[in-house]
């Protein structure tokens, strides 16, 4: 796993992020809710490989980013923090890949600045945009109150076998969600669902790709995810033998699919200095 050498003081947060530099094209990385950066390892270092500048981050309250006592996660500050990391990095166009709610903050993030992105790839997220059916209205409502009364001692295993399904990924999901006190991953999860917005018509003005974990389960995604692919116009690609967390059940297919996107798009970022 790599190291989170740099810093980021924040309002409410500290946060730890690593920037492999140099040229090539710019791509940002984004976990998902109740995870960090370690979950990207086997993409981070096909990327790297391949010549592209990739920057890997913990999310506030999460991995080796902490927040300062009392303050809790939401996702308007999350973005914020998206929106000075990109500045940190010198990035003026990156692409982001989001896994989960890093997809969702990817989402928001394009929604409000498309001219900062170069393009967007969403692994394993709903569509924040997209109409809900009655089902998913009510399981959207539901999901916090629900997962509030499992007990703290049995949510760690509860998700890890929601959010993977090789012993790989169970293992890793396992760990970092026992890390995560409960009431933060409460707060998490009602951020993730905050930012689900539908828009009738809205389309997403940067090139954007879909990939899913053809196992994956968790909340829509399964019926969601295709519903968004033909509003756009896109192909959905669909990992085989994956679940929630592909990135760790198929990680050689999931950097295969990412590399093949990048060299479709041709993508280029613009640095300037650091700061």
């Amino acid at each position: 796993m790599v190291d989170l050498p740099a810093v980021l003081s924040r309002p409410g947060a500290t946060l730890r992020y690593a920037d492999a530099g140099g040229g090539g094209a710019g791509v940002v990385l984004i976990h998902g809710a109740g995870v960090d950066h370690a979950m990207w390892e086997p993409q981070r270092q096909a990327l790297s490989r391949a010549g592209h500048r990739t920057v890997v981050w913990d999310l506030r309250g999460h991995g080796r980013s902490r927040l300062q006592p009392g303050v809790r996660f939401r996702a308007a500050d999350a973005l914020d923090d998206l929106a000075v990391l990109l500045e940190a990095t010198g990035l003026t166009s990156p692409v982001l890949v989001g896994h989960s709610l890093g997809g969702n903050l990817g989402q928001a993030f394009v929604r409000r600045h498309p001219e900062r992105v170069r393009g967007l790839v969403v692994v394993d997220a709903t569509w924040n945009t997209g109409p809900l059916r009655p089902a998913e209205r009510v399981g959207l409502r539901l999901a916090a109150p629900l997962l509030a009364l499992v007990p703290a001692s049995r949510l760690p295993e509860l998700m890890a076998r929601a959010s993977a399904v090789t012993p790989e990924g169970i293992g890793y999901a396992r760990s970092v969600f026992a890390a995560m006190p409960k009431a933060g991953f409460l707060d998490v999860w009602r951020a993730t669902a905050s930012l689900v917005e539908p828009e009738e018509g809205y389309r997403t003005p940067v090139p954007l790709a879909l990939v899913r974990g053809a196992r994956d389960r968790t909340g829509n995604i399964a019926s969601a995810m295709p519903r968004w692919a033909r509003a756009e116009g896109v192909d959905e690609q669909v990992v085989a033998a994956a679940g929630h967390l592909v990135t760790l059940d198929a990680p050689d297919a999931t950097s295969r699919t990412l590399l093949r996107l990048l060299e479709q798009w041709g993508a280029e970022d613009r640095p300037t200095a650091q700061k």
